[in-house]
């Protein structure tokens, strides 16, 4: 695969970087990422991974857009209020590089579908907001061996690991919250309030760690850092990294 003389002059500020280089752009443009949930997370890591060149997306999200959405979620303006967010996203995608390839599903997660919505994917990137939810991106990233990057906001708070439970040693995302949270019942920020622009580091920096899982293998920058949880305090503000280890009882990855 080669780039055209229009992409290499658009992405030419990530290419002259040593730890991404010409390799890593071409890779990147054949990379499938599937974005679960296009919130405060998402929408800011879809525009930096668009940006970045990954060529293929599946987005899913079953929500519509509400007004309350546009104090963080920055795909969308006062036109998509009342749309569906994976409608909107990929009318987002389309006036930004109408280049890339874009499949988009509004069906609600559950474990009957996503294995399927995520199949073929190269990285899961979940920003969902609720446990039952994230648990069952997770038991079927391992089942279908696709690496998950899980990311999570609240406040003035955010967390973004990578795992790969269908590799020997690593954990899976169950392996870090066990089986006590197999429910719908995560605090919401309609409850406790959120910092539009703690959402936007939370989404940004998940889009950098994605990037990093993408080129593994391929160039400086790969680095997957599998099962390292990054917590991210905006109130400090500051940042502070922990292990994971896999479950040996984990149900998910074993």
């Amino acid at each position: 695969m080669s780039l055209s003389s229009a992409r290499l002059d658009r992405f030419a500020r990530h290419i002259v970087l040593p730890e991404i280089g010409g390799a890593g752009q071409v890779a990147l443009a054949a990379r499938h990422v599937a974005l679960i949930g296009l919130g405060g997370i998402g929408s800011p890591a879809l525009q930096y991974l668009a940006a970045a060149g990954v060529g293929r997306f599946t987005l899913v999200d079953d929500d519509t857009v509400d007004v309350s959405n546009l104090q963080r979620q920055t795909i969308f303006t006062s036109r998509d209020v009342g749309h569906g967010k994976a409608t909107s996203a990929r009318r987002w995608l389309a006036n930004f590089d109408d280049v890339l390839e874009v499949t988009i599903s509004d069906a609600r997660i559950g474990t009957d579908n996503v294995g399927d919505l995520i199949a073929g994917a190269d990285l899961v990137l979940d920003g969902t907001d609720n446990f039952a939810t994230r648990l069952a991106v997770s038991d079927a990233c391992t089942a279908e061996r696709v690496p998950l990057l899980s990311a999570a906001v609240g406040r003035f708070q955010g967390q973004v690991g990578a795992f790969a439970g269908h590799l020997p040693q690593q954990a899976c995302y169950r392996c870090y919250v066990g089986d006590a949270f197999d429910a719908e019942d995560c605090d919401t920020c309609a409850e406790d309030g959120m910092l539009g622009a703690m959402a936007g580091w939370a989404g940004s920096f998940a889009a950098m760690q994605a990037i990093r899982v993408l080129l593994a293998g391929v160039s400086r920058f790969g680095d997957p850092m599998w099962g390292r949880i990054h917590i991210l305090d905006g109130m400090k503000p500051g940042m502070r990294t922990i292990r994971i280890a896999k479950d040996p009882a984990c149900k998910g990855c074993q």
